[in-house]
This record gives C-alpha cells, sequence and structure tokens, in this order.
C-alpha cells in the first residue's frame, strides 16, 4: 500500500535513522523500528498515537539524538509496520516489549515516553516483566485511561448521551480523510490543535494523520471506545511525569489530572496554556525538556528533575 509522505523539509521532517530494525510481537506482528543518535546513549524510547506514525517524533528525535539514543517505532497497522487483525491493549503491550527487547540490552533501562494511544500503550504495559526490567521513568503525553469518547470534547455540545454518541461516531468513522486540503487543516486542526498553533505544524500534522489507512484507523477507534485501562495506572511503579495541553478537545485535562492523582509515583502536572492534543509538536520544547529531565535523574543521574504544575 503506498502512503503520503508525512512531511517532505523542514524541521518536521523525519530525520534519517541511524538504523532500521523489524521488531516481531508475541503474536508475530512485524514492527518498523527505527534507531537515532549514538549507540553507547543513554535510551529513550518514543511511543506514538492513533492514527500516526515515527515521524510525529520528528523535532524531538533532532533534539535528542546528539546525546541519546532514541528509539521510535509505529505502531501495528500505522506507519511502515504492517495492518494486523488484531487490535487489543494487550496487543499495544506486547509490541512495546518486543520493542524493548529487540533494542536494549538486558536490563538496560530507558525513559519511555508515550503520547496518546502511545501512553496507553505504557499503560498496558505497566504491568509487564519486559517493561518493568527495561522502564527507568515515564512521560505520558495527553492521554487517560479510560471514557474517551464520554470525557471528549471534540463535539461542540453539552456533556451526556447525545454527545457521547456523536462522538463516538465521528472519531469511529470509516469515510476516507481524502486529500490534505484547507478545509482538512481546519477540521484537524480544531479537533487536535490549540487555537494558536503555527499553519506549519498543522500541516505537518494532517499529513501524518491522512497517510494512517481508515480501515486501520477505523480498527483502533473501535479499542479507544471501549478502554479501560486504570487498572494499568496503578502498576505504572516507575516515576512518572504526566503533561497535556489546557486546550486538549480529544482528551482534555480532566484525563491528564485523573492520572496524576492515581500514579503510584507522579512526578507532577504540566497542563500548557493554549496547547492541545498534539503536544509533541505543538509544544516540542517543552516535551523534549521534559524528557532530558528524566534522563538526567533517573538513567544518567546528571540532573534534578524540575517538573511542577501548571505552566
Amino acid at each position: 500500500m503506498s502512503r503520503r509522505a508525512p512531511a517532505a523539509t523542514g524541521p518536521c521532517a523525519p530525520p534519517v535513522p541511524a538504523r532500521t530494525l523489524t521488531a516481531v510481537s508475541a503474536d508475530g506482528a512485524r514492527l518498523h523500528v527505527e534507531v537515532h543518535g549514538p549507540e553507547d546513549a543513554p535510551a529513550v524510547v518514543l511511543a506514538h498515537g492513533w492514527t500516526c506514525s515515527t515521524a510525529f517524533w520528528a523535532a524531538q528525535i533532532r533534539e535528542l539524538a546528539a546525546g541519546h539514543r532514541v528509539i521510535v517505532y509505529d505502531q501495528r497497522g500505522h506507519g511502515r509496520s504492517p495492518a494486523n487483525p488484531v487490535c487489543t491493549t494487550d496487543a499495544l503491550a506486547d509490541d512495546l516489549e518486543a520493542v524493548l527487547a529487540l533494542t536494549l540490552a538486558p536490563g538496560e533501562k530507558a525513559v519511555i515516553a508515550g503520547h496518546s494511544m502511545g501512553g496507553m500503550t505504557v499503560m498496558a504495559a505497566a504491568g509487564r516483566p519486559g517493561f518493568r526490567e527495561h522502564a527507568a521513568a515515564v512521560l505520558l503525553c495527553s492521554t487517560g485511561s479510560s471514557r474517551l469518547v464520554a470525557e471528549s470534547r471534540v463535539v461542540p455540545l453539552r456533556a451526556g448521551r447525545l454527545r457521547t454518541w456523536l462522538t463516538g461516531r465521528v472519531l469511529g468513522s470509516r469515510a476516507p480523510l481524502g486529500p490534505v486540503t484547507p478545509v482538512a487543516k481546519s477540521v484537524l486542526k480544531y479537533a487536535t490543535m490549540g487555537a494558536g498553533c503555527a499553519p506549519d505544524r498543522v500541516e505537518t500534522c494532517a499529513r501524518i494523520v491522512h497517510a494512517c489507512p481508515r480501515a486501520v484507523r477505523h480498527a483502533w477507534s473501535r479499542v479507544l471506545a471501549t478502554l479501560d485501562l486504570d487498572h494499568g495506572v496503578r502498576r505504572l511503579t516507575v516515576p512518572t511525569a504526566v503533561l497535556c495541553g489546557a486546550s486538549d478537545r480529544l482528551t482534555p485535562p480532566v484525563h491528564a489530572r485523573a492520572l496524576a492523582a492515581a500514579l503510584p509515583h507522579c512526578l507532577g502536572l504540566t497542563e500548557l496554556t493554549g496547547v492541545g492534543h498534539m503536544t509533541p509538536i505543538e509544544a516540542p520544547e517543552t516535551v523534549t525538556g521534559r524528557i532530558r529531565e528524566l534522563v538526567g535523574t533517573y538513567v544518567t543521574g546528571a540532573a534534578p528533575v524540575r517538573i511542577k504544575e501548571g505552566a
């Protein structure tokens, strides 16, 4: 299947990896994996969200790869990872464990960051032996553990049964997204980004999201609609920072606040004013900075964490 390139030029263009690998998950699913940066550097593993790909982390890769080994992978069915009929949170956890086993030495620790469905991947894997072996600290960006459809504010109605029903229909639509037009960018920006987000960043997000096959988009929307990973939050015992956009309509800040309250070892919650759901692209400096702080404290021991409430 031919997929549009998510970004061709500019600061949001995907960097060229030092190595490209294929991880094989527990059910045989094959996952596209990229390794950026020096082999002997401290490790960072990045898991992207629904309808995205490794290209989503381009800004973080560019800034971190000089002094970190940055590992990114395409979730099953996304980017260059082939579609698979098995779409479950257990499969997401299996996939992350497979990537960690392939790219990290036995016992090697890494900071693991997940955005949206990537954060849900982390929660799903929290109790797994492979995750616990390798996770030094975690960053959860713009994510939630349950009630995603009921809490979403993508549909501009008062909370209730009608809004929940309409939101489920919108997010679970089988309709093709079509080309990246001005109208399409406006719709995506309203649903997933802050009102002041720069046009080039909206363009980047639109190209990434529109490149996701609609069958894959629909299959994972059904998983997200019934998501319940509250138990995974309680099992996430490693030091964990939480970050969200205050203007996020897809996973509003109520989710981040619930995570911060439930996590056994929460390092703090940062809410970014004027930022929507696509935090790694909308606020790349802040997201990258949080990752650096976590690496400095929990992997290399070189710097204290300075994560605090608000932003």
